[in-house]
């Protein structure tokens, strides 16, 4: 199955100043829009954005409704090669000082946008600076996440980091590309559950065949959630063990 993350779903509460913060401070660029009477949908990412990379797209709905963020989204995380460097570039520019690296013990940082969503900065040696890296989701059962994403999306564990009291586990397709984004899944210890809040939208996987992907998700028991046909055949969405909602779409 091809399965590669295709891009990560937030809503906003101002898109002028949503788009304002990622082209101002990431460099983004817009890489498309979709007008509808309710709502307007644009996609961003950087300039020379890789062919397996993922984008952002920032979901505007016109009646001014404002979003709780629960806490079973996490964050989204780009590409640097210094952390230091690109904090000090994002403080420079009056990003708020949020996590800087020395807190985060010098490997990574944390920012948030303008709608409150946290943005971790990690240093690569792969990838466009500020492209996505990765998408991290808390789960309740990671034995069960894991296994949904390996056994519904065919997804590897590519690396993993233990720790005294939470656990992260990375995935994406067996054979994506370095540059391809992945997911993070973050089990806390402590036995603790999650709001999934409205705040975060989703995460989106690209396929060649609309049906055939949908078919081949209910067979393995996937929820039904939103099909094809109610979607009018443009997309499809199923949820984790966690409730996240992952869409299906197609891409030529």
């Amino acid at each position: 199955m091809q399965a590669t993350l295709d891009h990560t779903m937030m809503r906003v509460e101002d898109l002028d100043a949503s788009l304002d913060w990622y082209t101002t401070h990431l460099d983004y660029e817009e890489k498309g829009r979709w007008e509808a009477d309710t709502f307007t949908n644009v996609f961003l990412g950087p300039e020379d954005v890789h062919e397996e990379g993922a984008l952002l797209e920032l979901t505007y709905n016109h009646d001014g409704r404002s979003y709780d963020h629960g806490d079973a989204w996490g964050h989204i995380a780009v590409r640097v090669e210094d952390v230091y460097d690109a904090y000090e570039e994002l403080m420079d520019e009056g990003v708020e000082d949020y996590r800087d690296p020395d807190s985060c013990g010098g490997s990574y940082a944390f920012v948030r946008d303008s709608d409150g969503h946290e943005v971790e900065i990690v240093e690569r040696d792969h990838g466009a600076k500020w492209s996505l890296d990765h998408t991290m989701l808390r789960v309740e059962d990671a034995d069960a996440a894991i296994g949904w994403f390996a056994r519904k999306l065919e997804y590897d564990l590519f690396r993993r980091s233990e720790h005294d009291d939470f656990a992260l586990y990375f995935l994406k397709p067996e054979g994506a590309a370095d540059e391809a984004m992945s997911v993070e899944l973050t089990y806390n210890y402590d036995g603790r559950s999650y709001d999934v809040g409205d705040a975060w939208g989703h995460v989106a996987v690209r396929c060649d065949d609309l049906h055939e992907t949908w078919d081949t998700l209910m067979a393995r028991g996937a929820e039904d959630y939103r099909d094809p046909a109610s979607c009018n055949d443009r997309y499809a969405f199923t949820k984790t063990p966690d409730g996240q909602e992952v869409e299906v779409v197609t891409r030529d």
